[in-house]
């Protein structure tokens, strides 16, 4: 028979197998790499926004905050204070509850890579 009518054999099939694999590693990584850049930036944008954010709000609060102890003094004297302390007890407890939900979402996840290291995984079993 003729060697060259034949497939590469054992050697040749495993090195093949070996260069697909190795692809289909690097070509993961590569995702993995462009996705983690992209929540890195998501991530600095939103602290940023935050602190912006933050800086902003407090010195609404505080200026709101006078403004109203202010008007409402003269009727209420110092349970203004408690009411003012109650509320934004409220609002703070409100406001962790919510950052927690939205960690809950997995929003730094990397959907797109898990989901193709999880298709990897299926078709390799």
């Amino acid at each position: 028979m003729d060697k060259s009518a034949e497939g590469p054999g054992l050697i040749g099939s495993l090195a093949g197998l070996a260069r697909n694999v190795f692809g289909l590693v690097l070509s993961r990584v590569e995702l993995a790499s462009i996705e983690l850049s992209e929540v890195r930036n998501h991530l600095l944008k939103l602290i940023v926004v935050a602190a912006l954010a933050l800086v902003a709000g407090l010195f609404a609060v505080a200026y709101g905050s006078m403004v109203v102890v202010v008007l409402a003094w003269e009727a209420l004297g110092w349970k203004i204070l408690l009411i003012m302390m109650v509320l934004f007890v409220a609002v703070a407890a409100a406001l962790a509850l919510y950052a927690r939900a939205m960690l809950r979402l997995d929003k730094l996840s990397l959907p797109a890579t898990m989901a193709e290291l999880k298709a990897d995984r299926d078709m390799l079993l």
